[in-house]
């Protein structure tokens, strides 16, 4: 690949996995999700989303494994269903963190309006990249994108 080919696979995984999260709703019903919130009515008040888009992405997110239905029961009400996240949902964490990172330094008006603490010594909480051998990585030039394992190479 010389440095004028861009770097591109068929089989591109940003690509796949905005299939299932690449919406605005669907972020924020796992930014809901991530605070604790798992009722329906809940995450309606907390997202503002209309019903009908709400169950669909409700239901997509159960589909592809990022949330899972938990049955409960209110006394002298019918069975209904909280939305717990699986781990595959916890595991994007760390892209909702940076999205709320970009999020304060490029659109928040005065300041963060949420502000992350680790729970055990109250510091601030942040996504940061490193190589495998520790060294930070601020830019992305200093990342050289290679073709793994599972690539399949655009035609």
């Amino acid at each position: 690949m010389s440095a004028r080919t861009p770097f591109r696979v068929r089989n591109c995984s940003i690509e796949r996995t905005l299939t299932i999260v690449g919406e605005k709703w669907t972020f924020l019903v796992l930014r809901e999700a991530f605070n604790g919130v798992r009722r329906f009515a809940d995450m309606q008040e907390g997202t503002g989303a209309p019903r009908q888009v709400l169950s669909a992405r409700l239901s997509r997110l159960v589909e592809e494994g990022l949330l899972r239905k938990v049955p409960y029961r209110e006394p002298g009400r019918r069975v209904r269903h909280e939305y717990r996240l699986t781990q595959k949902g916890l595991d994007l964490y760390p892209i909702l963190v940076s999205l709320m990172q970009w999020g304060d330094v490029h659109m928040a008006e005065s300041g963060p309006p949420v502000v992350l603490t680790h729970r055990d010594c109250g510091a601030p909480v942040g996504v940061h990249l490193s190589c495998a051998e520790g060294h930070e990585v601020t830019s992305p030039r200093e990342v050289t994108p290679t073709h793994g394992p599972g690539a399949r190479l655009a035609g």
